[in-house]
């Protein structure tokens, strides 16, 4: 039977009933039963197959008249019996907050209302019970009128799980899926301390101490406890991407996407979307595997379905096209950075490895290599795959036609460099400097990473022709930039950059980035793949200020 990708399609019953391909995650379900914890948090990459999980681990819980065992049929969980003993025994509250991406705060609450309300609606029957005291009916009624109080709402599915348990006689099964959407969009949007505080009594009243819950289970992009999202909830455990535990739940694995995707077209796919190494397993982007199967072409599409504006704000701000790391990654390589799942989204502005540590989280970046040492996590991180390597580049395009409008002068400056032009070469580069590094403050972080970012990031539009890499071994050293043609018989580039002291004149510092030069035989690499001429810099920076000379005019 042919596989038909339900593209877009989040409800579990619908997409099974429709008769549409599903690839059996089905095994979440037992081991979420199986686990001891009361209260889960899967904090995962956006379409990543967080929603329909979810879903179905509803769909299988929720105590109804209704049997729903053909939506399970086949699947995994069928053959597992301490499962199956659970097989619809709960009253289940499943809420999604995926789509709540208001602009203020009072929009923020209401369309978190209208979800609550239709939540309220499927148990109307509570109040004709008449289990539920007086209070509690006035609460209940505001909200099915759409009319609650901010306090109805925060105690919204507390009070709806105490009054279920009560009627029903069994624990309740509390399911929120995305809760961390309303959450970037205060941080976006200037209300973050009102939703947080909000989030933090909700969550805190429907998940700790409640004697009504069951099981809880949370889905969302990132895991923020240290905003103070889950104070006191000691019993929530998270299941980031760095744990192996429930690794291969959300995303496909190499083994699943060969069952859809016809062998010889494997390898290109591979490329595309794989990469992604959860708790050491490596997988697939759903999202865009199951684009590609039915549509036979590749492409990005799961960068495309949403818009990258609060990535591009931050990266802006952090000096990303300044950025040594950012331009490593650009060019394939890997960045060290230090790890922590929780995101504390007020440190994105001011720290750079939060800002690493988010894109990681958010599916921006590829762990590669975790190293714990003496209590603290380290991460290699890398893109990874071709599919996201479009959102970096095109991210980096558009910081750099805000800090170089004039693409004409940049193609001066390449063949500037090309031609050996060492005076032009710093007169187009003190141009640049003066309006790129309004972006970035040289004298902060590092000063002469951010320099070496920008130089790499001018030149990663020449792909095509030249590798363009930084601190590459070569002759006896690591050059700073080399560029490096991909065609034999072309000019051939390399470059020692310094950052100027205040006790140094410029002189000095080229002297000195010359004689590294030439003393560590940085050419050779070049000269061994067939550049002809090879052109050697020295550059020096100080401020705004630059100052460039050949190799051979100071040493010659």
């Amino acid at each position: 039977m042919k596989f038909v990708p339900a593209i877009g399609e989040s409800d579990f019953r619908s997409l099974r009933e429709a008769g549409m391909g599903y690839i059996d995650k089905s095994e979440f379900i037992a081991q979420v039963l199986a686990d001891p914890s009361l209260v889960l948090l899967f904090p995962r990459p956006r379409r990543f197959g967080k929603t329909i999980n979810i879903s179905a681990l509803g769909y299988f819980l929720r105590k109804t008249d209704e049997n729903l065992s053909h939506l399970f049929e086949g699947l995994a969980v069928t053959r597992d019996p301490k499962a199956m003993a659970h097989f619809q025994k709960y009253p289940t509250l499943f809420v999604t907050f995926k789509d709540v991406k208001a602009s203020t705060y009072e929009k923020t609450l209401a369309s978190i209302g209208s979800r609550i309300q239709t939540l309220y609606e499927e148990h109307q029957y509570l109040l004709e019970a008449k289990t539920l005291s007086l209070g509690l009916t006035r609460s209940f009624e505001r909200i099915l009128g759409g009319q609650p109080t901010e306090q109805d709402l925060q105690d919204s599915v507390y009070n709806l799980s105490r009054v279920l348990h009560k009627h029903h006689g069994t624990r309740v099964v509390i399911l929120i899926d995305e809760y961390d959407t309303p959450i970037q969009s205060g941080y976006q949007n200037g209300f973050f301390d009102d939703i947080v505080l909000f989030f933090r009594n909700f969550l805190s009243a429907a998940l700790k101490d409640n004697s009504a819950l069951f099981k809880g289970v949370l889905t969302g992009i990132l895991r923020v406890s240290k905003e103070n999202m889950f104070s006191g909830l000691n019993n929530i455990d998270v299941y980031s991407i760095m744990s192996p535990t429930y690794a291969t739940s959300f995303g496909f694995t190499e083994e699943e996407v060969a069952t859809i995707v016809d062998t010889e077209h494997l390898e290109e796919v591979r490329s595309w979307y794989n990469g992604y190494l959860f708790g050491g397993h490596v997988i697939y982007n759903p999202w865009s595997i199951l684009n590609y199967v039915k549509k036979g072409i590749l492409g990005p599409y799961w960068v495309n379905t949403s818009a990258h504006d609060l990535i591009e704000r931050l990266a802006t701000r952090q000096g990303m096209g300044l950025s040594a790391m950012s331009a490593a990654l650009l060019h394939g390589e890997t960045i060290e950075v230090p790890l922590d799942d929780s995101i504390v989204l007020r440190d994105i502005d001011q720290r750079p490895d939060a800002l690493w540590n988010f894109l990681l989280f958010s599916g921006y970046l590829k762990l590669a290599k975790l190293v714990f040492n003496e209590g603290r996590y380290t991460g290699f991180l890398c893109i990874p795959n071709k599919e996201i390597q479009i959102v970096y580049e095109n991210m980096f395009r558009n910081w750099l036609s805000k800090a170089v409008p004039n693409r004409g002068m940049l193609d001066e400056l390449v063949q500037a460099l090309l031609n050996g032009n060492a005076t032009r070469v710093q007169k187009f580069l003190e141009r640049i400097l003066l309006t790129a590094m309004s972006f970035q403050d040289a004298g902060g972080r590092e000063p002469e990473k951010l320099y070496h970012g920008l130089v790499l990031g001018l030149l990663v539009h020449l792909e095509s022709h030249y590798d363009v890499r930084s601190n590459r071994e070569s002759g006896y050293g690591r050059a700073d930039v080399l560029m490096r043609p991909k065609t034999p018989g072309r000019p051939g580039v390399v470059i020692e950059l310094k950052v100027r002291d205040e006790d140094e004149t410029p002189e000095e510092v080229l002297a000195d980035a010359a004689k590294q030069v030439r003393d560590r035989k940085y050419a050779t690499e070049l000269e061994n793949a067939g550049a002809t001429p090879v052109h050697e810099y020295a550059i020096a920076f100080d401020g705004k200020k630059v100052w460039v000379k050949r190799v051979q005019e100071l040493l010659g």
